[in-house]
């Protein structure tokens, strides 16, 4: 049976999936005019996945453009790189302020500015289909949506691209990154001076860290009030990472142990390789985590983002190794994109043929750049073994 067509005016779209990629979607594709409607999953608010981002050119521009209230300077400044050795020495220095903002600040200032009546939350989607006159969603709890336009902004385990590409997989990359906060009071001083304000890095043979500071609590950036953002990538073979991923509860995760579920033996294994592997400063970072969480790097990527009136956008599409520091600006772009390509075209089929290739071209480029950078950072010297 043919869907109902919606016969106002106002063209609309559903949204799967209402963190930054979703927020990036609505907030763009409401500023050209379409009413968006969002539906999340989970049952309550997101908070920080992953803590720490590099505030790019493309989330800017979405913000300018959707008129989002955003301070640019609620985000902390990195005034220099530089490079510690094993006894935490400072061997190199580069010139390149760059400033950080956290995922949590910039989701808060989103859906601030999207209509709360607009986001539904606890909306699983179970099913949907598309014909002519516009596309319908079915959520598992009996509701349904419809619309001119379903954007796929679910995350890498997208359930529109698991109906549309089943044969499209996540694949291991061979590493996971350790990751955690810490307060800026809770760090020892010594440490503090050298990682305060620069984004400081620590190599070693199938390995490494890295840290920078972002906003803290109430997305504060007064001194004494902001955090550390750490990520140490790790080589770790296929077969040890069951055991890596099984939170607190016995659960085996798919491909990440978020904050708080991380079991006590997997925190002490942490603090306890610190003390093996890392200089004075990153020790104390990462021993002062009181929940330090940990993530599979996978590599993603799908041969098509539009399939009639569905597009694939962000991570359910291309999934970049985080050392492009490109998966929250690609979906930004992603965004941008389509609401060019729609805007003013009332034919959505011809849009998504117009949008697709250089979002694809794009994704391509951040697969493969994230393969080169991840062989680059974590290949094995000789004689060297996984840590």
């Amino acid at each position: 049976m043919a869907l109902a067509a919606d016969m106002t005016a106002v063209p609309q779209a559903i949204v799967i999936g209402g963190s930054l990629g979703g927020l990036f979607a609505g907030e763009i594709l409401r500023s050209i005019g379409w009413r968006v409607e969002i539906y999340e999953r989970s049952t309550h608010e997101l908070d920080s996945r992953g803590g720490g981002l590099v505030l790019q050119p493309e989330v800017l521009q979405v913000l300018r453009r959707a008129q989002v209230p955003y301070d640019t300077s609620i985000g902390v400044l990195a005034r220099e790189r530089i490079y510690v050795d094993r006894e935490g020495r400072i061997v190199q220095r580069q010139h390149m302020p760059q400033t950080q903002t956290s995922w949590t600040s910039l989701y808060a200032a989103m859906r601030r500015h999207f209509p709360s009546s607009h986001y539904h939350q606890g909306a699983q989607l179970a099913s949907f289909e598309q014909d002519a006159a516009g596309v319908r969603a079915q959520l598992a709890d009996g509701r349904s949506a419809h619309g001119d336009l379903l954007i796929a902004a679910d995350g890498g385990g997208s359930t529109v691209r698991q109906a549309l590409l089943p044969e499209v997989e996540p694949s291991y990359a061979g590493y996971v990154a350790w990751r955690g906060l810490v307060e800026e009071r809770d760090l020892p001083s010594a440490a503090a001076q050298v990682l305060v304000e620069r984004f400081s890095f620590f190599n070693y043979p199938n390995a490494h860290i890295l840290c920078y500071m972002v906003p803290g609590a109430g997305e504060s950036i007064a001194p004494g009030e902001r955090r550390y953002n750490w990520v140490w990538y790790r080589n770790v073979e296929a077969a040890k990472l069951p055991a890596l991923l099984t939170d607190r509860e016995g659960g085996v995760r798919a491909s990440s142990v978020p904050p708080g579920m991380l079991p006590d033996s997997g925190r002490e294994a942490v603090y306890a390789a610190a003390d093996r592997f890392l200089p004075p400063q990153f020790r104390s970072l990462v021993q002062a985590t009181a929940e330090p969480f940990i993530q599979a790097i996978v590599d993603l990527k799908v041969p098509k983002m539009a399939f009639g009136r569905v597009a694939l956008l962000g991570d359910a599409a291309f999934q970049p190794r985080p050392h492009t520091a490109a998966s929250t600006s690609k979906a930004a772009g992603n965004a941008l994109a389509l609401a060019d390509a729609l805007r003013g075209n009332a034919d959505v089929l011809q849009a998504l043929k117009k949008w697709e290739p250089e979002q694809l071209e794009y994704g391509e480029y951040l697969y493969r750049r994230g393969v080169e950078l991840g062989r680059r950072s974590q290949s094995a010297y000789p004689g060297s073994t996984p840590t």
